[in-house]
Order: C-alpha cells, then structure tokens, then sequence
C-alpha cells in the first residue's frame, strides 16, 4: 500500500481533542511511524497546522480530507498573495468569538497568526556569531545581550545539530528571552523560577548569572522537571536545586529571594501562532479560571521575595482576565510591592511603570505580558 501523508494527518487529527494537544498527538505519531522520511514528516506537520490554522475557513460538511487539502491550498495561497485575504474577514475568522471580549484582535495579529511561526534561538552568553555560522541560516536580532539571539529561516531539524548537543543554543521564543533579561538577576543572587516548567528560563537566569548564585525551580509536574534535568546537564548548568511545589501557601523552601519569577501557567493565547489547534479548544472558562489560579499563584509566591527583592510575573497571553485584572488583584492583595522602572530589552530605553506588552506582528515572538515589582 502506498503511504498517504495525508491519511497519517486525517488520523493525527481525529485523535486530537481537548486532552490530546494536536502537536503532542503530531510528535507521537511521527515517532511510532518508522520509516519516514524529513520531506514526509514536513509534509504531515503542515497539513496538521494548516487544518487547524485555517478551522475558520472550513465547512463542517466537508471530509477531513477535503478540509485539509483546502487548508493547504489557503495556508499556500496567504504565503503568496497575504493581500488577497480581506483584513475583516482575517479578523473574523481567525480565532473564536469569545476572544474579543477579553483583547482587540487586530487585522496586525489576525495576519500574524496565519503564518508560519518565527523560530527563535538563543545562543550561550558571547556565541551568538559562531552559533550563527555553525548552524546557518541566522540572523542576530541585535547587539549586546540580543547579538545572541538568532533568526532562524532555515529547514534542518536544530535538535539533531551538533551545536545544539553541545549546549551552545537552546530554542527559545524571543518574547520569553526578554522575560530572562527584564529579570535581570546578578551573578551571586538567589532566585525562584516558581513555575520553572521544562526549565527555559531558568537556563537563561542562569547564564546571565555566569552559573553563579543559586536558583530554585519548581512545578507541580514532576516529569517537567525530569526533562528540566536534562536540558540542564546538556546545557552544563548547575547552580539550581529542584524541588516540587502545588501552588499552594506552604512554599518548597524557606528561602528569602533577591527574585522570584512567576511564569505562570496560563492560556497560552499569545502562542496561537505557533499552536492553532488551541485556538478552538481554549475557552472563556478556562481564561477565567486560570486569572483565579495566577493571583493565587502571584500572592502566595510574593511571600518568598525578601525586603528590597524583585517579583516577575510573566505569561503568553494577552487576555485582560489573565494580564490588567491579576496585577490589579495582587496590587490590593499585597501593598507592600511597588512597580519598578525596568529597561525594555527590545525596544530601547525604560519603561518607569514597570509593565510591558510584547505583541506578536511587532517582533514576530509569541504575545507576552510581563510586570514588575520590588518589594519594601
């Protein structure tokens, strides 16, 4: 029998639902199937992404088949002739309904999320150019700091480069490297990565505090940090410590912090580019219960920053629930804690009210909210 990239898509595609992330449903499959090959793996991978991009533009009637052979043919069209798309309808179809109650969905963002996502490295302190050479393809955002952050327009599969199995760049979105540098922690400080995940940021806290001082990362997800370990041994990062936490009031340590970081869980809208399948399985519900479980999180993590110490909330969304209505929440909760001017590490220049909005179309990164304080 011949193989049909497009009957592996119709099977990956009716095997995601709200459980079963479609690119957790994608990666699994493609690791089952032996025998493929990069060009067909590529091939399935778009038409998962193009369904899911263009669900909008889809009649319910039509086979899945049908809808993905017309999701490409879109996904193909706007990569050619993106004027030919009306700004009404883009704005129209794009997301749900619900979404416009809790942002403006701009004709800017509504374009932005039917491309093909940016891919975003970022290599260790100093090896921006030689990252950049090594792998190809790249492109420095800027100077300084952001000389290693690289543009990558090219096609290898990075995880099998040998650059990065020597730990000389992670992939990491450019919205979430501003996060490390907003955080700014110096070498020899203590800090909290509260929400650490797989562990991201905390490889950036700890470059750009040369591996000195220490950071503890937690999460409520003990394979999360299984994966964090690892990323870190590759990396050849050491000074953190693990430890599980629920969220709740009884912290994992005792620690007094220079710095908390918390990257908290949310609902992800801000990625929409790059996961189109969550944009139909998200709903105001789940917006509005995790705005509770961010100002519990905030509140109980602010109890670790000591006296003149600094508190980071960061999320990939850019819902008013889950950004404005948390800080305002924690504001009243906590009076102690003061908005601090922070340096806005892609724009330029400072931002005196320390709070900042990263929106995908400006730098092509996922939408991020971040805010900070200092505590009394």
């Amino acid at each position: 029998m011949t193989f049909s990239p497009l009957a592996l898509a119709e099977r990956i595609i009716a095997a995601a639902d709200r459980e079963h992330p479609a690119d957790t449903v994608l990666r699994q499959k493609l690791k089952a199937e032996r025998g493929l090959t990069a060009s067909e793996s590529a091939q399935i991978s778009a038409a998962v992404f193009a369904y899911y991009r263009w669900h909008g533009w889809l009649r319910e009637e039509w086979t899945v088949r049908d809808k993905i052979q017309h999701a490409l043919e879109l996904s193909a069209e706007f990569a050619q002739k993106p004027e030919s798309f009306a700004d009404s309808k883009l704005v129209a179809r794009s997301v749900p309904g619900w979404v416009k109650e809790e942002l403006e969905v701009s004709a800017a963002w509504a374009r932005t999320l039917q491309a093909d996502p940016v891919l975003w490295l970022r290599a260790r302190p100093g090896q921006g150019r030689a990252v950049a050479r090594e792998v190809g393809n790249c492109k420095p955002f800027g100077v300084g700091l952001l000389a290693d952050t690289l543009r990558y327009t090219g096609k290898s599969d990075l995880f099998r480069t040998e650059a990065f199995h020597a730990g000389s760049f992670e992939l990491q979105d450019i919205s979430s490297q501003a996060v490390g540098l907003i955080c700014a922690p110096a070498a020899g400080q203590t800090w909290w990565d509260a929400c650490a995940g797989e562990g991201g940021k905390l490889l950036h806290l700890s470059d750009l505090m040369q591996n000195r001082g220490l950071i503890w990362a937690s999460d409520r997800a003990g394979w999360r940090l299984q994966r964090l370990r690892r990323r870190a041994a590759r990396a050849k990062i050491f000074n953190y410590r693990v430890a599980a936490w629920d969220g709740g009031g009884h912290l994992p340590t005792k620690t007094k912090f220079d710095g908390v970081l918390m990257d908290a869980p949310c609902s992800g809208i801000g990625t929409w580019q790059r996961n189109p399948h969550a944009r139909w399985t998200t709903s105001l519900a789940d917006v509005e219960e995790l705005g509770r479980l961010q100002q519990k999180l905030l509140v109980n993590a602010a109890s670790a920053v000591k006296s003149g110490g600094k508190l980071v909330y960061a999320v990939c969304t850019l819902a008013r629930t889950e950004t404005l209505k948390v800080v305002e929440a924690f504001q009243q909760a906590c009076p102690s804690f003061r908005r601090v001017e922070i340096k806005d590490p892609l724009r330029g220049g400072t931002i005196p009210e320390g709070q900042l909005c990263l929106s995908p179309p400006e730098f092509g990164g996922n939408g991020m909210f971040i805010r900070v304080w200092r505590r009394d």
